[in-house]
């Protein structure tokens, strides 16, 4: 199974369900789809699986797999606990992180400067992904660093869409900026709130983002499949 099949028909699926071209509770066809991308259904069936993780879809066995839209209500509370959740990395991280560490968090956030000249999101994310878990790996708390990426993988597909917002990819590398800068200099109340900031910002510009993606889908976008 080739992985670009997966990634694309992930990323393809995540774009449709943000624009609102799937409602909610509908019935995704793995024969349908297969069709839709020119492939066998097991490429797309591990897409869904990948969706199902991020919740995006809901599984149930002999039925079939169903889109799941996001409430606003749902996308807050998790932003807002993952904000919470990475600010106490970054508070931790001040007295823990190693001096080499905090090389490898400049030279992160030099790659997604690179990809933000490409206008390159996808590259840009995987990046962030790995700066951010340089955070939560030197909070030294494993249990938190787990609770983490349970969360970050949970929100991937919301983190990496609001990127696509005017001006975001030039505002988060600065935010990253203010966290290597306090978490370097070993100030904790400074460095938890850039990075609550960070995060608390990410959803509010995918908020933004899902709403007029799904004003212009209503009107301009022929249905997928």
């Amino acid at each position: 199974m080739a992985r670009d099949h997966v990634e694309r028909i992930e990323s393809a699926l995540q774009d449709a369900i943000f624009e609102g071209r799937y409602a909610d509770g509908e019935r995704l066809d793995e024969t349908r789809l297969a069709t839709q991308f020119g492939v066998s259904r097991t490429p797309v069936r591990e897409a869904l699986r990948r969706l199902s993780a991020t919740g995006l879809v809901e599984q149930h066995a002999n039925r079939g797999v169903f889109v799941r839209q996001p409430g606003p209500v749902d996308l807050y509370e998790m932003f807002q606990v993952m904000a919470e959740l990475e600010a106490f990395c970054a508070r931790l991280a001040c007295s823990r992180i190693a001096p080499d560490t905090v090389t490898a968090l400049r030279h992160a956030n030099d790659a997604c400067a690179a990809a933000a000249d490409n206008n390159d999101i996808d590259t840009y994310y995987e990046a962030n992904e790995t700066f951010h878990r340089l955070i939560y790996d030197e909070s030294g708390n494993a249990f938190l660093a787990a609770r983490c990426r349970d969360l970050q993988k949970r929100l991937r597909p919301y983190r990496r869409t609001q990127l696509r917002a005017p001006g975001r990819l030039t505002q988060s590398l600065a935010e990253h900026a203010q966290v290597v800068d306090a978490i370097a200099a070993g100030q904790p109340d400074r460095a938890a709130a850039a990075l609550r900031d960070h995060v608390s910002v990410q959803g509010e510009k995918f908020h933004r983002l899902m709403s007029a993606w799904r004003a212009v889908a209503r009107t301009d976008s022929p249905r997928t499949g």
